[in-house]
């Protein structure tokens, strides 16, 4: 899952960010609203934590540009402002949640899961055939079996459980599990792709996760 985080606070973001990436998400950080707006149109973000009081332009002023452009990514407002106007100011501009700084990382997280699963229909377990696994919990099951994974790998099986039977190119894995500043060159995708292959399909008969070559991977039941 690709998360950007706007705010302009440097020690505020590199917590946030450091955070998101012990969870397994991968990270965009702007410190503007200007380099906010233009990262959130020009990549896909599953979520964007945005503040409201920024430089050059408001997180307000990003919000209703971005629903004006019909960009649906789900926003969780970020601000030290508490009022019920400024509240409803957030919401009435798109916004799906709303946190008050300061606040404990526990309930940001819990926020952000909340806004994706949304997305999902409300589904807290992602599950494919045999193939589970639990967000809240971070275990990961093929049948009773117990599958042990890194956070890499979890960033990855989480991707491709959200979107099974698609073939999703080495560009979007690299995208949605690293940040922008991942080197698309190299051989990275393809070795954690390999390590997360042998955990989830050695010794099963119906294999998952399938290589289509020259273009990505696809997780579906059947050759």
């Amino acid at each position: 899952m690709r998360i950007l985080v706007v705010e302009d606070e440097k020690k505020v973001a590199g917590f946030i960010k450091r955070g998101l990436e012990e969870e397994s998400y991968a990270v965009d950080v702007a410190h503007d609203g200007e380099m906010g707006q233009h990262l959130a149109e020009s990549n896909e973000y599953d979520a964007i934590l945005l503040d409201i009081m920024l430089p050059k332009k408001s997180g307000v002023e990003v919000l209703k540009e971005l629903r004006g452009r019909n960009i649906r990514t789900p926003v969780l407002l970020l601000t030290a402002r508490d009022s019920v106007d400024d509240r409803v100011e957030g919401l009435d501009s798109g916004a799906d949640d709303y946190l008050t700084k300061p606040f404990a990382f526990a309930e940001l997280i819990a926020r952000l899961r909340a806004l994706l699963r949304r997305g999902d229909q409300g589904l807290t377990i992602l599950q494919f055939g045999d193939l589970s696994l639990d967000p809240a919990t971070r275990r990961a099951k093929r049948g009773e079996r117990e599958i042990e994974l890194t956070v890499k790998e979890y960033a990855l099986l989480e991707y491709f459980l959200r979107n099974p039977n698609r073939v999703l190119t080495r560009t979007m894995i690299a995208e949605h599990v690293w940040d922008h500043t991942f080197d698309s060159e190299t051989n990275v995708v393809d070795v954690y792709l390999n390590h997360l292959r042998n955990k989830i399909d050695k010794n099963e008969e119906v294999k998952l996760l399938h290589t289509v070559r020259g273009v990505g991977y696809v997780l579906r039941d059947e050759e």
